[in-house]
């Protein structure tokens, strides 16, 4: 105590002492009236993240390439995440990129990949392995790792055959065709020879870096040049079909093109996606179409003239060779995508069933083409999404090789021949009657596999205002 103090000014300090002890607890934070809220389950680093992406991504990307449709690949790509850990995911699919996004909340941001898709090859037997790896993880057999290791093990190897084995899938899909289409023995061989040679100068162009749109060029050119040559050395005897032969060759290289793939993109919303393969679809079709008609109009410089072979016979016995050539067809299509060997029979049977319901539709219901071509595919549609249904069989496996032998290739040769000697009205008309054909047959697929659908409303897929789907 300071002399002198008076009682007065000792009051004052400590009143002043005890308000601002009052005000410091005033102030300071107090105990929490009300417990916490909790932000969430714990979120996965960037790591575990990146890790489940990749794998996601790379399995997208073998289905992509294998034909599947988008809707398929993004629902696949999703369990797969989800099963791996990540549901707030979303999916983009553009004809050339997949990308995915891990949303984890306000607790972490979120992470992106894309991937792009540089090559598109047939394989099925890869396409397969690829949907028992996602079964796999699904069914806790394998972790991300382990998926991962097993794919790259299943991308990174050579194809279950020899090449020259799918060469022969091909020429026998041809000479298949060529016979369903009412020729011979004889017409059958010179497709068989005429579309090894197409398919093996192909590889090689193909090797040299040339794009799609001129190989197809190339592809017709060939088909039909050699056809002439041969017309011009007297292979063809009296009373056979020369010009089946380029319709098989045609058949074999629209059978390449995704037609399937891009319907069921477009009714399913993904119209970004389906723009890209229509696109695609068209660009090779306009090079087969300039193939063809080159080599018609060269015949025509030399004197030969390739005319459109006339109405297929009717009778028993040609119903019943159409069967087996139908099988043989879908089952050769089959080998030349490298489909496993015990699919081979599932293929054949398919493409009977389907052309037998072609042939009765349009011989004994008196349907037209377009009609008959898109009730059979429904057929096709059904019998896919029950083997995938059922026994997980991969719709594409069976609805590629199933429609095979119901491709235009003789009323797009038609409207080829038309358009290089006949006119140009005349040709179109029939060119437009092959791609309803065509779109007959890929409407009635998707309507098919849908028919076979689970009825559960899905919430992985939602349409977005620009159309696709995340």
């Amino acid at each position: 105590m300071v002399a002198g103090d008076a009682p007065a000014d000792r009051f004052t300090r400590r009143l002043r002492g005890a308000l601002r002890r009052d005000a410091r607890r005033l102030l300071a934070a107090g105990p929490s009236t009300v417990p916490m809220l909790s932000v969430g389950p714990e979120v996965p680093d960037d790591a575990r993240v990146q890790e489940v992406l990749d794998l996601c991504m790379r399995i997208g990307e073998v289905l992509l390439s294998s034909g599947e449709s988008v809707d398929e690949v993004t629902t696949t790509m999703l369990r797969l995440a989800a099963a791996c850990g990540l549901s707030a995911v979303a999916v983009d699919i553009t004809f050339t990129s997949v990308t995915m996004c891990c949303h984890r909340g306000m607790a972490a941001p979120p992470v992106t990949s894309m991937r792009l898709v540089r090559h598109r090859s047939l394989d099925l037997t890869r396409l397969a392995a690829a949907l028992r790896i996602v079964a796999g993880v699904e069914a806790g057999r394998l972790d991300a790792r382990g998926a991962a290791q097993e794919l790259s093990a299943v991308t990174e190897a050579r194809h279950p055959y020899p090449r020259w084995v799918a060469t022969v899938g091909w020429a026998g899909l041809a000479a298949s065709v060529a016979v369903l289409l009412g020729g011979g023995a004889l017409t059958a061989l010179i497709a068989f020879v005429v579309t090894a040679v197409i398919d093996r100068t192909g590889r090689l162009l193909n090797r040299w870096g040339l794009p799609p749109f001129f190989r197809q060029v190339v592809g017709g050119l060939l088909a039909t040049l050699a056809t002439v040559g041969l017309l011009v050395a007297g292979a063809f005897p009296a009373g056979t079909g020369p010009s089946l032969v380029i319709a098989a060759g045609i058949t074999v290289l629209l059978s390449g093109l995704s037609v399937v793939g891009t319907v069921q993109d477009a009714v399913s919303g993904f119209y970004v996606t389906s723009a890209g393969r229509a696109a695609e679809i068209a660009v090779l079709s306009a090079g087969l179409l300039t193939g063809v008609v080159i080599g018609l109009k060269l015949g025509l410089q030399v004197g030969v003239t390739l005319e459109v072979a006339g109405a297929i016979r009717v009778s028993a016995g040609w119903f019943t060779a159409s069967l087996i050539s139908g099988a043989v067809a879908a089952a050769a299509f089959a080998l030349a995508g490298y489909a496993p060997l015990r699919m081979l029979p599932v293929a054949g049977l398919t493409g009977a069933a389907g052309w037998g319901a072609y042939g009765a539709l349009t011989q004994l219901a008196g349907f037209g083409p377009v009609a008959a071509t898109g009730v059979a595919a429904v057929g096709i549609g059904v019998i896919a999404g029950l083997l995938h249904r059922h026994l997980r069989i991969p719709t594409v496996m069976v609805t590629l090789a199933g429609i095979t032998p119901l491709l235009p290739g003789l009323t797009a040769y038609r409207g080829f021949y038309q358009l290089a000697v006949q006119g140009l009205a005349e040709g179109l008309v029939t060119v437009t009657l092959a791609m309803a054909i065509g779109l007959a047959l890929a409407a009635g697929v998707a309507l098919g596999e849908f028919m076979t659908q689970p009825r559960t409303r899905s919430t992985a897929a939602e349409p977005t205002p620009d159309g696709d789907r995340q």
